[in-house]
């Protein structure tokens, strides 16, 4: 009880952290972020908090930062008050579809930079060595609107004529927080025969020691597309869509901001690398992945 408590003061602060700045300067414009929780709401507030400080310091203006889930993303946009949003590339394309989301800036990550992958694993010496062998076998995948812990991996069994809905034991979605880590996990310890992993997360966890690439084997892997994108709403003010991209592009691993009263490297916190300007046009492939395993914004029923 008492640890939730203070879970859900710390989120009450760092969410007013932006807010914090602009009360000490003065009347500054008061302009809200959709951050897409990632992998915890408490993890997405304590990685973009610094980033949230730093573009209000570069900007003039005081950002504050919304938490929202996955899924109910697109109907909190709708509601008119974010002007900014920090989304995974499959959201951006539907907003960007649906709304009119303008593209300010995609996010470097990784060996593939502003782009990542989706992985279709099995635990090395399991006895599944190639994708056809995943039929009738018992799999996980990320959350449903993932690009690529979900969308690329679905994507890529039926490129190879395999059917999830019929050619499985069966599928399903580890619950709560992490699920991209709980997946991984699940195969390497015998839960799961094969899962959709995301090559970043892979990545970030064999970096942090948590796991070794030596323990999976890839049987199957998407070409690289986009992945967390900065957008603005079709209304946003211009200057300021221009100032948060250039703030966004200007980024070095030596910048830091002010965040309950600690100076903190911004890039670090985010654990990200940078920005970079793509066009829309190179989200064409989250597209054409979401027409052919028919989600939105292009699903039908």
């Amino acid at each position: 009880m008492i640890r939730s408590s203070l879970t859900r003061l710390t989120l009450i602060l760092l969410a007013l952290l932006a807010l914090a700045g602009c009360k000490a300067a003065g009347k500054r414009p008061v302009v809200k972020i959709g951050y897409m929780i990632c992998n915890s709401e408490e993890e997405t507030l304590s990685r973009f908090a610094p980033l949230t400080r730093y573009l209000s310091d570069r900007c003039g203006v005081d950002f504050v930062m919304v938490p929202i889930d996955t899924h109910d993303f697109e109907k909190r946009f709708k509601q008119g008050d974010l002007a900014f949003t920090h989304t995974n590339s499959l959201l951006y394309v539907i907003l960007r579809e649906n709304h009119g989301l303008q593209l300010v800036a995609s996010e470097k990550r990784g060996q593939f930079g502003s782009r990542s992958a989706g992985a279709i694993i099995a635990r090395k010496g399991s006895g599944i060595e190639k994708l056809a062998d995943i039929r009738g076998k018992r799999m996980a995948f990320g959350p449903m609107l993932a690009p690529t812990g979900y969308l690329a991996e679905y994507d890529l069994m039926l490129a190879a004529g395999i059917n999830p809905e019929h050619d499985l034991a069966y599928y399903s979605i580890p619950p709560g927080s992490y699920k991209h880590e709980k997946l991984i996990y699940g195969v390497l310890y015998g839960k799961y025969d094969v899962a959709a992993a995301p090559m970043l997360d892979l990545e970030v966890m064999a970096r942090e020691g948590k796991i070794s690439p030596d323990d999976f084997v890839i049987l199957a892997q998407s070409k690289p597309a986009p992945y967390c994108t900065f957008g603005a709403a079709r209304n946003a003010d211009p200057e300021l869509v221009k100032k948060v991209r250039e703030a966004l592009l200007a980024l070095k691993p030596g910048d830091t901001a002010e965040v309950d009263g600690e100076r903190l490297k911004v890039l670090k916190a985010a654990a990200i690398d940078g920005y970079e300007e793509l066009l829309d046009s190179d989200y064409d492939l989250i597209r054409q992945m979401a027409k052919r395993v028919n989600m939105p914004p292009y699903q039908k029923y």
